[in-house]
């Protein structure tokens, strides 16, 4: 069974997709950020540096329009101004028109010192030899001639300046990438907890659980308004269904009055000696549609009855192999006749469950699996106490015949009301059937907190399991006698 974690992890949920969506517009901005930042702090490294090296060069230029031609004063005030940036890197070079080092800095780099001078159109501009950036500028003197000054830096340093400047850059943005996906699906959780509230409502959705509805946070959101038009649907669906349901209630109860007087009035007729053979069997003919009648009527009640709101599991506790036991011991006669071998194996098995429900499942279900199996045949109960698929104790109730059969494509429709599977299965049956029989029994087990299931192969029989939770702590049975009512006339 997936994790919760493995349900919000996964691919196709919407936690998942706005999660890797967030992810990657981060890490989009992100990237494009620290490449933003990356040639912006170049710029402004390489800017501020340029800036400061024509305020030295223009320091120098002032200093040799001062002492001009006071050559040693002059290589003395740029030594001094040297000194005060060698721990910086930086370098000086002063040189004449042609080509000739007045004075030059220890460290200064043999790339630039071998360049030559080149009469400049403007006063001063940037040049990059390699790793090294300087200015020069072009210095006129009073006696005609100029000075050529070469102010740089070796832009390892500033790339080293930089380097680290990234290194921090890229060690947030690695956190932010370890973090940005934990806190989308933290986002994306928050976002999606009101759709995930919704699904689990919609989830426990039943047509007998027809007062549940979505939850309204109040917030007037598109979520509240999906919500509150989900509620109005399901409101007129439970107002219709409970509309029919006392149509079917109120038409059974007024038909059970007239049918009793007709099945009354015909038995009446019946027991008189005084009619004709012709009267005599249209007097039967009609007692038996009368009786049948009466049988659909209480189970129109039966159902009617079971088909609303989910009702809580009964607090009754039923010895179901009991039960079953006298369901046999009352249908021993009806398979004897008709030539079926009827056995029933099992020791107690509690449930919980009205025992007039209790009764009446067994006794539709060995009805149906009786009637449709032909003369030597068998049809074989059993009840047993096992662990469910979950682990928790249940009682099995399975009703095994050699009948007849269903065919597949019939399976799925044989819990449905006044469902017959075919003419041919309905001409083999020597009764009427109402067809509600299968879908009385659906509904007792549900109400039970059960489940039924029906395996069938055509010609060779129908297996019927119902499954019912055990109680969670052992119970006496309910008290009183264990007969079965209600006849069980129904048909598949």
């Amino acid at each position: 069974m997936p994790s919760r974690l493995t349900e919000r992890l996964h691919a196709t949920s919407l936690r998942a997709r706005l999660t890797a969506w967030n992810t990657a517009v981060v890490l989009l901005m992100l990237a494009a950020t620290l490449v933003a930042v990356r040639i912006a702090s170049r710029a402004t490294l390489y800017a501020d540096a340029d800036a400061e090296l024509r305020a030295v060069s223009r320091e120098v230029a002032l200093a040799v329009r001062d002492l001009d031609p006071d050559v040693d004063a002059l290589v003395a005030e740029i030594r001094r101004k040297a000194a005060s940036h060698e721990e910086r890197g930086w370098f000086l070079h002063l040189l004449t028109e042609e080509g000739r080092t007045v004075w030059q800095s220890d460290h200064c780099p043999d790339e630039v010192t071998a360049f030559p001078p080149a009469r400049l159109d403007r006063e001063e501009n940037i040049v990059q030899i390699g790793t090294f950036r300087y200015v020069r500028s072009r210095i006129q003197r009073a006696s005609g001639t100029a000075y050529h000054v070469r102010v740089g830096t070796s832009t390892a340093l500033l790339d080293e300046s930089l380097a680290r400047l990234l290194a921090i850059l890229l060690a947030v943005g690695g956190a932010l990438a370890v973090l940005t996906p934990l806190a989308g699906l933290w986002l994306a959780a928050r976002a999606t907890r009101p759709v995930a509230n919704i699904l689990s409502t919609a989830a426990r959705l039943k047509p007998t659980r027809l007062g549940d509805r979505l939850p309204v946070r109040g917030t007037a959101d598109e979520l509240d308004r999906l919500s509150q038009t989900i509620n109005g649907l399901l409101d007129a669906v439970a107002s219709h269904v409970e509309r029919q349901e006392h149509f079917v209630a109120d038409a059974a109860h007024e038909l059970r009055g007239p049918l009793a007087a007709l099945q009354s009035s015909l038995e009446v007729a019946i027991a008189r000696d005084t009619r004709t053979p012709g009267q005599d069997e249209a007097l039967t003919d009609s007692l038996e549609a009368a009786r049948h009648l009466s049988k659909v009527t209480n189970d129109l009640l039966v159902l009617a009855e079971n088909g609303g709101e989910d009702r809580p599991v009964p607090d009754n506790i039923v010895d179901l192999a009991a039960v079953a036991r006298q369901a046999v011991s009352m249908f021993a006669g009806v398979a004897e006749e008709k030539g079926v071998a009827l056995d029933m194996r099992g020791d107690a098995a509690l449930v919980p469950a009205d025992p007039a429900h209790a009764r009446r499942l067994v006794s539709n279900l060995l009805d149906n699996a009786i009637r449709f199996t032909p003369s030597g045949g068998r049809v074989d109960v059993a009840v047993a106490t096992g662990q469910g698929d979950s682990g928790d104790r249940q009682v099995m109730l399975t009703v095994a015949d050699t009948g007849v059969g269903i065919a597949s494509r019939d399976l799925d429709r044989v819990f449905d009301r006044f469902f017959k599977a075919d003419p041919s299965r309905s001409h083999a049956a020597p009764t009427r059937s109402g067809g509600l029989g299968l879908a009385i029994c659906q509904s007792i087990v549900h109400a039970a907190g059960g489940s039924i299931g029906v395996v069938s192969q055509p010609g060779r029989g129908t297996t019927v399991t119902v499954r019912l939770p055990a109680p969670s702590q052992p119970a006496a049975a309910a008290p009183g006698p264990l007969a079965v009512s209600g006849g069980g006339q129904a048909g598949w």
